[in-house]
Protein backbone atom coordinates (compact mmCIF):
# COMPACT_ATOMS: atom_id res chain seq x y z
CA UNK A 1 0.00 0.00 0.00
CA UNK A 2 1.31 3.69 -0.75
CA UNK A 3 1.59 6.24 1.36
CA UNK A 4 -1.92 7.79 2.18
CA UNK A 5 -2.76 11.10 2.04
CA UNK A 6 -6.37 10.72 3.39
CA UNK A 7 -7.39 11.29 6.77
CA UNK A 8 -7.81 6.97 7.17
CA UNK A 9 -7.30 3.98 4.79
CA UNK A 10 -10.95 3.60 4.87
CA UNK A 11 -10.73 6.85 2.90
CA UNK A 12 -7.73 5.56 0.94
CA UNK A 13 -9.38 2.31 -0.16
CA UNK A 14 -12.29 4.47 -1.14
CA UNK A 15 -10.00 5.98 -3.71
CA UNK A 16 -8.33 3.44 -4.71
CA UNK A 17 -11.20 0.85 -5.03
CA UNK A 18 -14.43 2.77 -4.91
CA UNK A 19 -16.91 0.32 -6.13
CA UNK A 20 -15.34 -2.44 -4.11
CA UNK A 21 -17.73 -4.77 -1.81
CA UNK A 22 -16.50 -3.68 1.78
CA UNK A 23 -19.60 -5.21 3.33
CA UNK A 24 -22.54 -7.59 3.06
CA UNK A 25 -24.87 -8.59 5.50
CA UNK A 26 -26.98 -11.68 4.10
CA UNK A 27 -30.31 -12.91 5.80
CA UNK A 28 -31.10 -16.21 7.24
CA UNK A 29 -31.33 -17.94 3.46
CA UNK A 30 -27.53 -16.01 2.59
CA UNK A 31 -29.45 -13.66 0.34
CA UNK A 32 -27.76 -10.12 0.52
CA UNK A 33 -29.92 -7.62 2.41
CA UNK A 34 -27.06 -4.21 2.39
CA UNK A 35 -24.07 -4.27 0.34
CA UNK A 36 -22.20 -1.61 1.01
CA UNK A 37 -18.80 -0.31 -1.41
CA UNK A 38 -15.57 1.18 0.04
CA UNK A 39 -17.28 5.19 -0.98
CA UNK A 40 -20.87 4.44 0.27
CA UNK A 41 -18.91 3.26 3.73
CA UNK A 42 -16.66 6.27 3.21
CA UNK A 43 -19.12 8.65 2.71
CA UNK A 44 -21.38 7.44 5.36
CA UNK A 45 -19.18 7.54 7.67
CA UNK A 46 -17.94 11.06 7.05
CA UNK A 47 -21.10 12.23 7.51
CA UNK A 48 -21.16 10.41 10.76
CA UNK A 49 -18.06 12.26 12.30
CA UNK A 50 -19.35 15.93 10.76
CA UNK A 51 -22.69 14.94 13.22
CA UNK A 52 -21.11 13.84 16.02
CA UNK A 53 -18.14 16.58 16.33
CA UNK A 54 -21.82 19.28 15.18
CA UNK A 55 -22.97 17.87 18.26
CA UNK A 56 -19.64 19.67 19.84
CA UNK A 57 -18.45 16.14 21.19
CA UNK A 58 -15.05 16.56 22.24
CA UNK A 59 -11.79 13.95 21.44
CA UNK A 60 -11.89 11.27 23.86
CA UNK A 61 -15.95 11.71 24.73
CA UNK A 62 -17.44 8.50 23.91
CA UNK A 63 -20.57 6.92 22.62
CA UNK A 64 -22.28 3.29 22.80
CA UNK A 65 -23.76 1.60 20.37
CA UNK A 66 -27.21 -0.93 20.76
CA UNK A 67 -27.85 -2.64 17.86
CA UNK A 68 -28.16 -6.08 16.06
CA UNK A 69 -25.57 -6.76 13.25
CA UNK A 70 -26.51 -3.43 10.88
CA UNK A 71 -24.11 -1.64 8.05
CA UNK A 72 -24.79 1.58 10.22
CA UNK A 73 -22.44 -0.02 12.91
CA UNK A 74 -19.50 0.26 10.73
CA UNK A 75 -20.47 3.63 9.53
CA UNK A 76 -20.77 4.77 12.98
CA UNK A 77 -17.87 3.06 14.17
CA UNK A 78 -15.70 4.54 11.56
CA UNK A 79 -17.32 8.22 11.75
CA UNK A 80 -16.36 7.95 15.91
CA UNK A 81 -12.76 6.93 15.20
CA UNK A 82 -12.46 10.21 12.52
CA UNK A 83 -14.29 12.57 15.28
CA UNK A 84 -11.41 10.71 18.08
CA UNK A 85 -14.27 9.34 20.13
CA UNK A 86 -14.62 6.06 21.88
CA UNK A 87 -17.46 4.07 20.96
CA UNK A 88 -18.80 0.81 22.99
CA UNK A 89 -21.45 -1.35 20.95
CA UNK A 90 -23.68 -2.96 23.60
CA UNK A 91 -25.45 -6.61 23.57
CA UNK A 92 -28.53 -6.63 22.69
CA UNK A 93 -29.43 -9.62 24.90
CA UNK A 94 -28.65 -7.45 28.41
CA UNK A 95 -31.00 -6.81 30.76
CA UNK A 96 -31.57 -2.85 31.15
CA UNK A 97 -30.04 -2.80 34.38
CA UNK A 98 -26.88 -4.43 32.48
CA UNK A 99 -27.36 -1.76 30.09
CA UNK A 100 -27.30 0.98 32.45
CA UNK A 101 -24.32 -0.41 34.43
CA UNK A 102 -22.43 -0.05 30.90
CA UNK A 103 -23.48 3.06 29.72
CA UNK A 104 -22.59 4.31 33.14
CA UNK A 105 -19.18 2.86 33.18
CA UNK A 106 -18.43 4.15 30.19
CA UNK A 107 -19.75 7.30 30.10
CA UNK A 108 -21.53 7.37 26.99
CA UNK A 109 -22.47 10.68 25.69
CA UNK A 110 -25.03 9.42 23.43
CA UNK A 111 -26.71 5.79 22.71
CA UNK A 112 -27.81 5.16 19.18
CA UNK A 113 -30.96 2.21 18.67
CA UNK A 114 -32.63 0.74 15.42
CA UNK A 115 -35.90 -0.39 16.02
CA UNK A 116 -35.11 -4.07 17.39
CA UNK A 117 -33.46 -2.54 20.05
CA UNK A 118 -35.81 0.68 20.73
CA UNK A 119 -37.85 -1.27 23.73
CA UNK A 120 -34.50 -1.94 25.42
CA UNK A 121 -33.06 1.06 24.96
CA UNK A 122 -36.15 3.26 25.77
CA UNK A 123 -35.73 1.38 29.15
CA UNK A 124 -32.10 2.29 30.04
CA UNK A 125 -32.09 5.61 32.14
CA UNK A 126 -31.39 8.94 30.67
CA UNK A 127 -29.43 9.92 33.66
CA UNK A 128 -27.03 6.64 33.50
CA UNK A 129 -24.28 9.05 33.70
CA UNK A 130 -24.02 11.13 36.42
CA UNK A 131 -24.31 14.70 35.72
CA UNK A 132 -24.72 14.07 31.86
CA UNK A 133 -28.00 13.39 29.97
CA UNK A 134 -27.40 10.22 28.04
CA UNK A 135 -29.51 11.64 24.35
CA UNK A 136 -30.76 8.57 22.59
CA UNK A 137 -31.24 8.64 18.73
CA UNK A 138 -32.88 5.72 16.84
CA UNK A 139 -31.07 4.74 13.50
CA UNK A 140 -34.18 3.68 11.32
CA UNK A 141 -37.45 4.99 12.76
CA UNK A 142 -39.07 6.92 15.12
CA UNK A 143 -40.17 6.62 18.42
CA UNK A 144 -40.99 8.41 21.96
CA UNK A 145 -37.94 9.35 23.65
CA UNK A 146 -35.67 9.32 20.53
CA UNK A 147 -34.17 11.47 18.47
CA UNK A 148 -34.22 10.05 14.44
CA UNK A 149 -30.79 10.05 13.32
CA UNK A 150 -31.42 10.47 9.73
CA UNK A 151 -33.40 13.74 10.11
CA UNK A 152 -29.50 14.70 12.47
CA UNK A 153 -27.56 13.83 9.69
CA UNK A 154 -29.57 15.64 6.36
CA UNK A 155 -27.53 18.78 6.98
CA UNK A 156 -23.92 17.40 6.51
CA UNK A 157 -22.47 16.22 3.06
CA UNK A 158 -20.47 13.49 2.09
CA UNK A 159 -17.34 14.94 0.78
CA UNK A 160 -16.64 17.50 3.31
CA UNK A 161 -13.53 17.91 5.00
CA UNK A 162 -12.95 17.41 8.73
CA UNK A 163 -10.30 18.57 11.27
CA UNK A 164 -7.40 16.94 12.44
CA UNK A 165 -8.26 14.76 15.28
CA UNK A 166 -6.97 11.95 17.81
CA UNK A 167 -7.95 8.44 16.44
CA UNK A 168 -10.86 7.20 18.00
CA UNK A 169 -11.12 3.42 18.83
CA UNK A 170 -13.40 0.90 20.13
CA UNK A 171 -13.75 1.03 23.78
CA UNK A 172 -15.44 -2.98 25.21
CA UNK A 173 -16.65 -4.50 27.51
CA UNK A 174 -15.95 -8.10 28.32
CA UNK A 175 -18.86 -10.67 28.48
CA UNK A 176 -19.22 -11.06 31.90
CA UNK A 177 -18.93 -14.60 32.66
CA UNK A 178 -17.06 -14.63 35.81
CA UNK A 179 -19.05 -10.85 37.20
CA UNK A 180 -19.50 -7.78 35.79
CA UNK A 181 -18.35 -6.71 32.49
CA UNK A 182 -14.83 -5.50 32.57
CA UNK A 183 -14.32 -2.39 30.52
CA UNK A 184 -10.98 -1.85 28.66
CA UNK A 185 -10.36 1.44 27.59
CA UNK A 186 -7.24 1.68 25.22
CA UNK A 187 -5.14 5.58 24.67
CA UNK A 188 -6.50 7.18 21.63
CA UNK A 189 -4.21 7.10 18.84
CA UNK A 190 -2.67 10.58 17.37
CA UNK A 191 -3.89 11.90 13.85
CA UNK A 192 0.04 11.55 12.43
CA UNK A 193 0.36 7.94 13.37
CA UNK A 194 -2.96 7.29 11.99
CA UNK A 195 -1.41 4.63 9.43
CA UNK A 196 0.45 3.14 11.73
CA UNK A 197 -0.33 -1.05 12.89
CA UNK A 198 -0.28 -1.58 16.54
CA UNK A 199 1.82 -4.56 17.38
CA UNK A 200 -0.77 -6.87 18.23
CA UNK A 201 -2.42 -5.95 14.99
CA UNK A 202 0.69 -6.76 12.49
CA UNK A 203 0.88 -10.25 14.47
CA UNK A 204 -2.51 -10.56 13.61
CA UNK A 205 -2.30 -9.98 9.84
CA UNK A 206 1.35 -11.50 9.51
CA UNK A 207 0.27 -14.90 10.95
CA UNK A 208 -3.52 -15.20 9.80
CA UNK A 209 -2.53 -13.16 6.01
CA UNK A 210 -5.54 -10.87 5.64
CA UNK A 211 -5.02 -8.44 3.26
CA UNK A 212 -6.42 -7.03 0.31
CA UNK A 213 -7.97 -9.99 -1.31
CA UNK A 214 -9.42 -11.79 1.80
CA UNK A 215 -12.66 -12.41 1.80
CA UNK A 216 -13.70 -12.99 5.72
CA UNK A 217 -17.13 -14.27 6.80
CA UNK A 218 -18.37 -14.13 10.26
CA UNK A 219 -21.47 -15.16 11.63
CA UNK A 220 -21.57 -13.70 15.47
CA UNK A 221 -22.98 -10.54 16.66
CA UNK A 222 -21.02 -7.69 15.83
CA UNK A 223 -20.88 -6.25 19.75
CA UNK A 224 -18.10 -8.64 20.48
CA UNK A 225 -14.75 -8.15 19.78
CA UNK A 226 -14.05 -10.88 17.71
CA UNK A 227 -15.95 -10.07 14.79
CA UNK A 228 -15.96 -6.57 15.45
CA UNK A 229 -12.19 -6.37 15.24
CA UNK A 230 -11.33 -8.31 13.10
CA UNK A 231 -13.90 -6.42 10.17
CA UNK A 232 -12.78 -3.48 11.26
CA UNK A 233 -8.71 -4.26 10.71
CA UNK A 234 -10.08 -6.54 7.19
CA UNK A 235 -11.83 -2.83 6.19
CA UNK A 236 -8.28 -1.14 7.00
CA UNK A 237 -6.66 -3.61 4.46
CA UNK A 238 -8.91 -3.34 1.54
CA UNK A 239 -10.49 -6.92 1.75
CA UNK A 240 -14.34 -7.50 1.68
CA UNK A 241 -16.68 -8.85 4.70
CA UNK A 242 -19.79 -11.27 4.14
CA UNK A 243 -21.82 -10.55 7.42
CA UNK A 244 -24.29 -13.31 8.65
CA UNK A 245 -26.99 -12.04 11.94
CA UNK A 246 -26.58 -15.25 12.93
CA UNK A 247 -24.90 -19.14 13.07
CA UNK A 248 -26.70 -21.77 11.12
CA UNK A 249 -24.68 -24.94 9.89
CA UNK A 250 -25.74 -25.55 6.68
CA UNK A 251 -26.01 -21.66 5.91
CA UNK A 252 -21.95 -21.31 6.82
CA UNK A 253 -20.72 -23.58 4.18
CA UNK A 254 -23.32 -22.37 1.54
CA UNK A 255 -21.65 -19.11 2.51
CA UNK A 256 -18.37 -20.03 1.77
CA UNK A 257 -18.89 -21.44 -1.49
CA UNK A 258 -21.54 -18.35 -3.01
CA UNK A 259 -19.19 -15.68 -1.94
CA UNK A 260 -15.57 -17.66 -2.20
CA UNK A 261 -14.74 -16.99 1.07
CA UNK A 262 -11.06 -16.72 2.22
CA UNK A 263 -11.00 -16.07 5.85
CA UNK A 264 -13.74 -17.04 8.42
CA UNK A 265 -14.08 -17.33 12.61
CA UNK A 266 -15.43 -19.96 14.49
CA UNK A 267 -15.97 -21.24 17.60
CA UNK A 268 -16.13 -24.80 18.91
CA UNK A 269 -19.78 -25.17 19.32
CA UNK A 270 -20.19 -23.93 15.42
CA UNK A 271 -17.64 -26.85 14.60
CA UNK A 272 -19.51 -29.38 16.64
CA UNK A 273 -23.08 -28.71 14.62
CA UNK A 274 -21.14 -28.50 11.26
CA UNK A 275 -19.55 -31.88 12.26
CA UNK A 276 -23.14 -33.24 12.72
CA UNK A 277 -24.65 -32.39 9.41
CA UNK A 278 -25.59 -35.13 7.08
CA UNK A 279 -22.42 -36.99 5.53
CA UNK A 280 -24.25 -36.08 2.06
CA UNK A 281 -24.32 -32.45 2.95
CA UNK A 282 -21.23 -31.86 4.25
CA UNK A 283 -19.95 -33.36 1.05
CA UNK A 284 -21.04 -31.74 -1.36
CA UNK A 285 -19.90 -28.88 0.06
CA UNK A 286 -17.34 -26.58 -1.79
CA UNK A 287 -14.39 -25.24 0.70
CA UNK A 288 -11.84 -24.60 -1.78
CA UNK A 289 -11.42 -21.01 -1.53
CA UNK A 290 -10.86 -21.33 2.52
CA UNK A 291 -7.03 -20.04 3.18
CA UNK A 292 -7.80 -19.56 7.22
CA UNK A 293 -10.64 -21.06 9.45
CA UNK A 294 -9.50 -19.31 12.79
CA UNK A 295 -11.12 -20.36 15.98
CA UNK A 296 -11.04 -19.08 19.75
CA UNK A 297 -12.75 -17.69 22.88
CA UNK A 298 -13.36 -21.11 24.24
CA UNK A 299 -11.57 -24.37 24.25
CA UNK A 300 -11.92 -26.61 21.54
CA UNK A 301 -12.06 -30.63 22.05
CA UNK A 302 -8.95 -31.89 20.10
CA UNK A 303 -11.23 -34.97 18.64
CA UNK A 304 -13.54 -32.27 17.49
CA UNK A 305 -10.87 -30.11 16.08
CA UNK A 306 -9.14 -33.50 14.13
CA UNK A 307 -12.66 -34.00 12.47
CA UNK A 308 -12.48 -30.51 11.44
CA UNK A 309 -8.96 -30.93 10.03
CA UNK A 310 -9.78 -33.51 8.29
CA UNK A 311 -12.86 -32.29 6.21
CA UNK A 312 -11.34 -28.92 5.80
CA UNK A 313 -7.69 -29.82 5.07
CA UNK A 314 -4.88 -27.72 6.96
CA UNK A 315 -6.84 -24.24 7.30
CA UNK A 316 -7.72 -23.89 10.86
CA UNK A 317 -5.64 -21.49 12.89
CA UNK A 318 -5.77 -21.21 16.63
CA UNK A 319 -5.02 -18.26 19.19
CA UNK A 320 -5.60 -17.39 22.88
CA UNK A 321 -5.62 -14.36 24.43
CA UNK A 322 -7.88 -11.22 25.07
CA UNK A 323 -8.80 -7.74 24.90
CA UNK A 324 -6.67 -6.74 27.66
CA UNK A 325 -4.03 -7.18 25.13
CA UNK A 326 -1.78 -8.53 27.57
CA UNK A 327 -0.19 -11.66 25.43
CA UNK A 328 -1.48 -13.86 22.81
CA UNK A 329 -0.17 -17.78 21.67
CA UNK A 330 -1.72 -19.24 18.00
CA UNK A 331 -0.86 -21.91 16.73
CA UNK A 332 -1.87 -23.49 12.60
CA UNK A 333 -3.04 -26.68 11.61
CA UNK A 334 0.32 -28.70 11.05
CA UNK A 335 1.95 -27.17 14.66
CA UNK A 336 -1.40 -28.70 16.25
CA UNK A 337 -1.14 -32.20 14.48
CA UNK A 338 2.28 -32.42 16.00
CA UNK A 339 1.13 -30.47 19.27
CA UNK A 340 -2.58 -32.07 19.73
CA UNK A 341 -4.27 -29.77 22.42
CA UNK A 342 -1.99 -26.77 22.09
CA UNK A 343 -2.94 -23.48 22.08
CA UNK A 344 0.36 -22.35 20.16
CA UNK A 345 3.32 -19.96 21.31
CA UNK A 346 3.81 -16.70 21.88
CA UNK A 347 3.64 -14.60 19.19
CA UNK A 348 2.70 -11.54 21.50
CA UNK A 349 4.96 -11.33 25.18
CA UNK A 350 6.55 -14.46 26.54
CA UNK A 351 4.59 -16.65 28.75
CA UNK A 352 5.26 -17.52 32.60
CA UNK A 353 3.63 -20.45 34.15
CA UNK A 354 3.57 -19.84 38.30
CA UNK A 355 2.40 -21.10 41.80
CA UNK A 356 -0.04 -19.85 44.11
CA UNK A 357 3.32 -18.19 45.90
CA UNK A 358 4.42 -16.58 42.39
CA UNK A 359 7.19 -19.24 41.72
CA UNK A 360 8.39 -20.23 38.15
CA UNK A 361 7.10 -23.21 37.47
CA UNK A 362 9.17 -26.11 35.32
CA UNK A 363 8.07 -27.36 31.98
CA UNK A 364 5.01 -29.82 31.85
CA UNK A 365 4.05 -28.37 35.38
CA UNK A 366 0.29 -26.96 35.88
CA UNK A 367 -0.03 -23.29 37.11
CA UNK A 368 -1.51 -20.15 36.60
CA UNK A 369 -0.39 -18.20 33.18
CA UNK A 370 1.04 -15.36 33.02
CA UNK A 371 2.70 -13.31 30.10
CA UNK A 372 5.29 -10.14 30.21
CA UNK A 373 6.52 -7.95 27.95
CA UNK A 374 3.41 -6.16 26.46
CA UNK A 375 2.19 -2.47 27.70
CA UNK A 376 -0.03 -2.67 30.80
CA UNK A 377 -3.56 -2.15 30.61
CA UNK A 378 -6.50 -1.10 33.09
CA UNK A 379 -9.94 -2.29 33.51
CA UNK A 380 -11.62 0.86 33.16
CA UNK A 381 -12.95 2.49 36.66
CA UNK A 382 -11.83 -1.22 38.72
CA UNK A 383 -8.54 -0.46 40.40
CA UNK A 384 -9.08 -3.65 42.14
CA UNK A 385 -9.73 -5.85 39.58
CA UNK A 386 -6.78 -4.36 37.73
CA UNK A 387 -4.44 -5.11 39.99
CA UNK A 388 -5.46 -8.79 40.73
CA UNK A 389 -4.48 -9.26 37.02
CA UNK A 390 -0.84 -8.24 37.49
CA UNK A 391 1.76 -10.03 39.79
CA UNK A 392 4.38 -8.65 41.97
CA UNK A 393 7.04 -8.73 38.92
CA UNK A 394 4.52 -7.20 36.87
CA UNK A 395 3.41 -10.08 34.65
CA UNK A 396 -0.39 -10.21 33.81
CA UNK A 397 -2.79 -12.77 33.68
CA UNK A 398 -6.30 -13.86 32.33
CA UNK A 399 -6.71 -15.87 35.17
CA UNK A 400 -6.70 -19.09 33.03
CA UNK A 401 -4.62 -22.18 34.01
CA UNK A 402 -1.92 -24.39 31.70
CA UNK A 403 1.94 -25.69 31.23
CA UNK A 404 4.32 -24.88 28.58
CA UNK A 405 6.19 -27.93 27.16
CA UNK A 406 9.97 -27.53 26.36
CA UNK A 407 9.66 -26.07 23.06
CA UNK A 408 7.42 -23.52 24.51
CA UNK A 409 3.57 -24.60 23.24
CA UNK A 410 1.48 -23.91 25.78
CA UNK A 411 -1.55 -25.76 26.80
CA UNK A 412 -4.83 -24.79 29.13
CA UNK A 413 -6.13 -26.73 31.93
CA UNK A 414 -9.63 -23.91 32.46
CA UNK A 415 -9.83 -21.20 34.22
CA UNK A 416 -9.11 -20.84 38.04
CA UNK A 417 -12.43 -19.68 38.78
CA UNK A 418 -13.78 -23.22 36.91
CA UNK A 419 -11.37 -25.07 39.46
CA UNK A 420 -12.97 -27.74 41.43
CA UNK A 421 -11.36 -29.32 44.35
CA UNK A 422 -12.91 -32.44 45.40
CA UNK A 423 -11.81 -34.25 48.78
CA UNK A 424 -8.06 -31.78 48.57
CA UNK A 425 -7.62 -32.67 44.83
CA UNK A 426 -7.63 -30.09 41.59
CA UNK A 427 -9.91 -30.95 38.99
CA UNK A 428 -10.19 -29.05 35.85
CA UNK A 429 -13.52 -29.03 34.10
CA UNK A 430 -12.08 -28.71 30.50
CA UNK A 431 -10.43 -32.29 30.55
CA UNK A 432 -13.66 -33.94 31.83
CA UNK A 433 -15.65 -31.56 28.89
CA UNK A 434 -13.61 -32.63 26.43
CA UNK A 435 -14.05 -36.04 26.59
CA UNK A 436 -17.76 -36.01 27.05
CA UNK A 437 -18.83 -34.55 24.12
CA UNK A 438 -17.16 -37.46 21.76
CA UNK A 439 -19.67 -39.42 23.56
CA UNK A 440 -22.35 -40.34 20.91
CA UNK A 441 -25.26 -37.94 20.58
CA UNK A 442 -23.67 -35.56 22.75
CA UNK A 443 -23.97 -31.76 21.30
CA UNK A 444 -22.39 -30.14 24.45
CA UNK A 445 -21.29 -30.63 28.04
CA UNK A 446 -20.41 -28.34 30.85
CA UNK A 447 -18.58 -30.06 34.40
CA UNK A 448 -19.09 -28.24 37.12
CA UNK A 449 -18.25 -28.31 40.91
CA UNK A 450 -21.47 -29.06 43.19
CA UNK A 451 -21.65 -28.87 47.17
CA UNK A 452 -20.76 -32.13 48.74
CA UNK A 453 -20.88 -32.58 52.56
CA UNK A 454 -17.74 -34.82 52.56
CA UNK A 455 -15.68 -33.71 49.74
CA UNK A 456 -16.36 -30.28 49.64
CA UNK A 457 -17.25 -30.53 46.04
CA UNK A 458 -18.60 -33.57 43.50
CA UNK A 459 -17.82 -33.46 39.98
CA UNK A 460 -21.64 -32.83 37.97
CA UNK A 461 -21.92 -33.15 34.51
CA UNK A 462 -24.34 -30.84 32.97
CA UNK A 463 -25.31 -32.51 28.91
CA UNK A 464 -27.04 -30.92 26.09
CA UNK A 465 -28.07 -34.48 23.52
CA UNK A 466 -28.61 -33.90 20.02
CA UNK A 467 -32.04 -35.88 20.63
CA UNK A 468 -33.22 -34.62 24.09
CA UNK A 469 -35.63 -37.64 24.18
CA UNK A 470 -32.78 -39.54 24.75
CA UNK A 471 -32.04 -37.86 28.58
CA UNK A 472 -32.45 -40.70 31.06
CA UNK A 473 -30.32 -42.38 33.66
CA UNK A 474 -29.73 -44.94 31.63
CA UNK A 475 -27.55 -42.61 29.69
CA UNK A 476 -26.44 -40.62 32.39
CA UNK A 477 -24.84 -43.96 33.59
CA UNK A 478 -23.29 -44.70 30.33
CA UNK A 479 -21.36 -41.42 30.36
CA UNK A 480 -20.21 -41.53 33.90
CA UNK A 481 -18.73 -45.26 32.53
CA UNK A 482 -17.32 -43.84 29.19
CA UNK A 483 -15.68 -41.17 31.23
CA UNK A 484 -14.43 -43.83 33.99
CA UNK A 485 -12.83 -45.91 31.34
CA UNK A 486 -10.85 -42.71 30.12
CA UNK A 487 -10.18 -40.62 33.01
CA UNK A 488 -8.74 -41.60 36.43
CA UNK A 489 -12.15 -41.96 38.34
CA UNK A 490 -11.54 -39.15 40.90
CA UNK A 491 -11.74 -36.52 37.73
CA UNK A 492 -15.13 -38.09 36.07
CA UNK A 493 -19.15 -36.38 37.30
CA UNK A 494 -20.66 -38.70 40.00
CA UNK A 495 -23.74 -37.55 38.24
CA UNK A 496 -25.32 -36.13 34.82
CA UNK A 497 -28.01 -33.57 34.62
CA UNK A 498 -29.30 -33.30 30.61
CA UNK A 499 -30.56 -29.54 29.64
CA UNK A 500 -31.94 -28.77 26.21
CA UNK A 501 -29.09 -25.86 25.54
CA UNK A 502 -26.57 -24.85 27.84
CA UNK A 503 -26.15 -20.91 28.50
CA UNK A 504 -23.65 -20.07 26.00
CA UNK A 505 -22.85 -16.10 24.32
CA UNK A 506 -22.74 -15.56 20.94
CA UNK A 507 -18.93 -16.06 21.32
CA UNK A 508 -18.85 -19.60 22.04
CA UNK A 509 -17.99 -18.59 26.26
CA UNK A 510 -19.92 -20.58 28.40
CA UNK A 511 -21.64 -18.53 31.11
CA UNK A 512 -20.72 -21.14 33.95
CA UNK A 513 -21.13 -18.62 36.56
CA UNK A 514 -24.81 -18.55 35.94
CA UNK A 515 -24.89 -22.40 35.62
CA UNK A 516 -22.97 -22.98 39.64
CA UNK A 517 -25.20 -20.25 40.76
CA UNK A 518 -28.22 -22.03 40.25
CA UNK A 519 -27.06 -25.47 41.50
CA UNK A 520 -25.37 -23.30 44.24
CA UNK A 521 -29.19 -21.95 45.21
CA UNK A 522 -30.21 -25.43 45.17
CA UNK A 523 -32.31 -25.49 41.88
CA UNK A 524 -31.77 -27.35 38.84
CA UNK A 525 -30.61 -25.55 35.20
Amino acid sequence: MDTPTTVDRLAYWAQVCPDKMALCLVDDIGQAVSTLTYRTLDQRANVVAQWLLGLGLEAGDGIALLMENHPDLFALAWGARRAGLYYTPVSVHLSPHEVNYILADCGARLLVATTQTAALAGSANDSAVAGVHVVKYLLDGQAEGFRSFEQEIKAYAPDASLPERMVGRDFLYSSGTTGKPKGIKRPLTAYADRFRDSYDAVVWREFFGFGAETIYLTMAPLYHAAPLRSTMRNIDWGGSNIISSRFDAELGLRLIEQYRVTHSQWVPTMMIRMLALPESVRAASDLSSMRVAIHAAAPCPPEVKRRMIEWWGPVWFEYYGGSEGIGLTAINSSQWLQKPGSVGLALLGKIHIKDESGNELSHGQQGRIYFSGTPRFQYHNDLAKTEAAYDRQGCATFGDIGHVDEEGYLYLSGRRTDLILSGGVNIYPSEVENLIVTYPGVVDAAVIGVPHPEFGEEVKAVVQLQDPSRASPAVGSDIIAFCRAHLAHLKCPRSVDFVSALPRLENGKLYKRLLMSRYQEGSQP
